[in-house]
């Protein structure tokens, strides 16, 4: 039996195949970061049943929430399962179904409208149109590239990610505000958002970008990231029309499930139902 080693050789490969899979930017950093991770505890050892069993305990031991735990058993199960592994079976923590959100994660309408502004006031004009873009359509921050001259004169995107291609409307008022800026920056074709070299954005880059604003917006870091701004978009159209089927085509999502991890409340939110109910005498 092939002696079943993490190697760099290995680890390199692993990340050509995500690549090449057209997984996000974000999804092969992350599977990245995390089989890196588990390479250095393995400490050249074989991976077994027991030794993945050990590092679900450290993880635990870590304090590490049982979701982020789940999440590096994800990238665990699909390194695996490509390198043909096939006896090795991966566990995941069993968790129940999360009824509302986080409060501290919870961007509001009028914070991310005071993030765009501050972006503006600081002069940060192409932050701000790419939050309005991302919270505008919806779309992942990997997605932006297919924002282009083309797609805002024709007011929809043709999206091309994980085998699938679906069409993204682009609102009026936000085409408008695009080719001004196309216009400025002298960008007569390609993508609009790049780099001084003519580069795409990097979402580090971006998410780098929306932290900086945190302290002067007077929003907290933990609200601030590219994701959270698809999140706020998902809220906002729901609210609009009531359908997730809809809304999960808009989004890219293959299960509905999936969307509707986007739709759970505040934690605040679920509070006021509580007290609404005047069940408590």
């Amino acid at each position: 039996m092939e002696n079943r080693i993490v190697t760099n050789e290995l680890l390199n490969q692993f990340a050509q195949y995500l690549f090449e899979e057209e997984r996000s930017e974000g999804t092969v950093e992350k599977y990245k970061r995390d089989m890196k991770a588990f390479q250095l505890w393995l400490n050249g050892n074989e991976v077994t049943q027991e030794k993945i069993q050990n590092w679900k305990e450290v993880l635990l031991e870590k304090g590490l929430k049982p979701t982020t735990i789940n999440a590096k058993l994800a990238a665990l199960k699909v390194f695996c399962r490509w390198a043909n592994w096939m006896e090795i079976k991966i566990k995941v923590l069993k968790l129940q179904r999360p009824i509302f959100r986080e409060h501290q994660k919870e961007l509001t309408r009028d914070e991310y409208r005071h993030l765009c502004a501050t972006a503006q006031t600081q002069g940060k004009e192409r932050l701000a149109l790419v939050m309005e873009v991302i919270c505008g359509t919806g779309i992942r921050v990997s997605e932006l590239r297919y924002i282009t001259v083309k797609a805002i004169k024709e007011g929809k995107a043709e999206i091309r990610l994980k085998g699938k291609v679906r069409t993204i409307l682009l609102p009026g008022k936000l085409c408008h505000k695009l080719m001004k800026f196309a216009k400025r920056k002298n960008i007569v074709e390609g993508e609009i958002f790049i780099t001084r070299t003519g580069r795409s954005l990097s979402r580090k880059q971006i998410w780098a970008e929306m932290k900086a604003l945190c302290e002067v917006a007077g929003v907290e870091p933990s609200k601030v990231f590219p994701h959270n701004l698809r999140h706020l978009f998902a809220v906002c159209f729901y609210k609009a029309c009531r359908d997730v089927v809809k809304l999960a085509d808009i989004l890219g999502h293959s299960n509905v499930d999936t969307t509707r991890i986007y739709l759970i409340s505040s934690g605040l939110e679920h509070a006021r139902i509580l007290e609404q109910l005047e069940l408590i005498f």
